[in-house]
């Protein structure tokens, strides 16, 4: 559910969110309101052609489930407000951006669910993203290495979902 009211979040059209400085990213995703969770670490290895695709796929999600979707600049915070469907829940989310997303930037969220979605009504979630410098030796822009340290292309995930099922 965390990934879940990030990604509502991430993809608003038509705003243009700031292209993210090419090379090594460090999402750290944790709940504000569990201090003792462990927080999921993603790594992502970005050019302009990534970043601009997961952004897309970010605005595609959101055309399909989000009733309401508000993005806004607040001084140098990107406010998001969204109404979103999953399933038989809506998700009614407030989120603050803040950061330069060329070394930085945090995503703050408040999220309520009705009804209550694998138990929870509401979470507040904590996106904290750094960029680490250039992709490592061996990664190709795409590549996310997942919290249990497995390597997947987000580029070729797309191509998969795009290309025709073969029977």
């Amino acid at each position: 559910a965390l990934l879940l009211s990030a990604a509502a979040t991430a993809g608003a059209a038509p705003f243009d969110y700031p292209p993210r400085k090419p090379g090594l990213w460090e999402l750290s995703l944790s709940q504000a309101d569990a201090p003792d969770a462990k927080p999921h670490v993603v790594q992502q290895c970005i050019d302009a052609r990534t970043d601009a695709a997961m952004r897309e796929m970010g605005s595609g999600v959101t055309r399909e489930a989000c009733s309401r979707q508000d993005t806004r600049k607040d001084g140098a915070k990107i406010v998001v407000d969204s109404v979103c469907k999953m399933g038989a829940t809506t998700l009614t989310s407030h989120a603050e951006i803040s950061g330069d997303f060329g070394s930085s930037y945090r995503m703050e969220s408040h999220t309520t669910y009705e009804p209550p979605m694998a138990g929870r009504a509401r979470s507040n979630a904590i996106v904290q993203a750094r960029w680490m410098g250039p992709c490592k030796a061996g990664q190709k822009p795409g590549d996310m290495i997942m919290p249990n340290g497995k390597t997947m292309n987000f580029m070729d995930m797309q191509s998969m979902q795009k290309s025709p099922q073969k029977k």
